[in-house]
């Protein structure tokens, strides 16, 4: 599998209001993980509603889906990007944010 972009997560004030934006402007079917996380279950590429303003980024995050995880952040370091959330678990995988050299914020993820 290539790196490539497999996720988009939103910060949303509420994940009601969100899953019923999306779910009827659009026709998608969202999942709820909690009462402050919902996503898309496609297996493309998916959108989550992150409404946990502690864990929710300033901005839309695009995650990128890779093979080795580790790998990926020492690729990341070495170059440039600033680790700035440690790779951590969540139900279904793991994944470490970063900034790209113009201050972007993404992450790197890799399923269970």
């Amino acid at each position: 599998m290539a790196a490539r972009i497999n996720y988009v997560e939103l910060p949303v004030t509420g994940i009601p209001a969100a899953k019923a934006f999306y779910e009827t402007a659009f026709g998608w079917s969202l999942t709820d993980f909690g009462p402050t996380y919902a996503a898309t279950m496609t297996g493309d590429v998916d959108l989550g509603l992150q409404a946990d303003a502690t864990e929710a980024t300033t901005a839309p995050l695009a995650v990128i889906g890779v093979v080795d995880l580790e790998a990926a952040l020492l690729a990341v370091t070495a170059v440039g990007g600033t680790v700035v959330r440690p790779i951590f678990a969540f139900p279904g995988g793991r994944r470490f944010h970063f900034r790209d050299p113009a201050g972007n914020e993404l992450a790197a993820v890799t399923p269970d």
